[in-house]
């Protein structure tokens, strides 16, 4: 295979993944890692490198149309970002320290039963929602587009949502998979927000999380130019696309694709811990 015909089909395979991640939120690093060391045999190591580059990537490609549109909930995403960026820098800087096949056994178990989680039936607009005083006094309830006119949201449970993304922040570093998947259903399940929020505020804060490891991992010289680049092209695109996507899909369809990918990516992950990847 040659240098072109490898880029070619790393920017396929990155453009379907930025894709992906823009619409459910999990960015494209649950995609990429598992394409390049599997199909392509990229060392571990290295796609990390390249999958949290891709991450960055996709938030910067559907952050801007999805607060644009004012479904992202800029306020909480900040806060949250406190706790998703001291564990993505704890999580890199431990890495190479951690069994990483035991952890992505226990990650793909809850990950499946995320999965199942996120497709229990709840209302996103309740009449009789108690206020989180927490929530009230930060002022992190909002309001998003909906085909019925703007429509106001509380959230919830805000302790409890701030320590589920510290866990997501340290799964970051060590896995560079954004943690999307965690980051929605904190926000979704524990903090009860709507789902297009949880998705479009999670990609909000998947680049900010994913750039507090890359420092690590590129001053490990983790991050090939000559990988990276063509990731990076074809997620931006895909990016783009899921945002636009997104706006005009159904929330249960959503809920599915969600779920399936959430699914995938677990098999996906004790599959490479089996064979040795991770």
């Amino acid at each position: 295979m040659t240098t072109l015909e490898f880029s070619l089909l790393i920017w396929i395979g990155s453009f379907s993944a930025g894709f992906l991640g823009a619409l459910t939120g999990l960015g494209g690093g649950v995609v990429i890692v598992p394409l390049l060391t599997s199909v392509f045999g990229v060392d571990i190591r290295y796609a990390v490198g390249a999958s949290l580059v891709s991450v960055i990537a996709t938030s910067l490609g559907a952050a801007s149309t999805y607060i644009k549109k004012g479904y992202t909930n800029l306020r909480l995403g900040m806060f949250l970002e406190v706790a998703t960026t001291i564990g993505a820098i704890a999580g890199a800087m431990i890495a190479t320290f951690v069994s990483v096949k035991a952890l992505t056994i226990v990650l793909a178990i809850v990950l499946i039963y995320s999965a199942y989680l996120s497709q229990r039936p709840r209302i996103e607009h309740a009449e009789d929602e108690v206020i989180d005083p927490i929530a009230n006094y930060l002022k992190l309830n909002s309001s998003y587009p909906t085909p019925e006119g703007v429509m106001s949201y509380q959230v919830h449970s805000v302790p409890m949502g701030f320590g589920v993304m510290l866990i997501a922040g340290v799964l970051s570093g060590l896995l560079g998979i954004g943690s999307g998947g965690f980051k929605v259903l904190a926000m979704d399940q524990t903090m009860r927000l709507p789902f297009k929020v949880s998705t479009t505020t999670s990609n909000f804060m998947i680049g900010v999380t994913a750039a507090a490891s890359t420092g690590v991992y590129l001053a490990r010289g983790y991050i090939d130019p000559g990988l990276s680049m063509p990731v990076m092209l074809g997620v931006l695109p895909g990016a783009f696309l899921g945002a636009r996507v997104l706006t005009g899909a159904k929330t249960q369809i959503l809920r599915i694709i969600f779920s399936v990918v959430l699914v995938v990516m677990a098999l996906k992950m004790v599959y490479n811990s089996l064979i040795g990847g991770l």
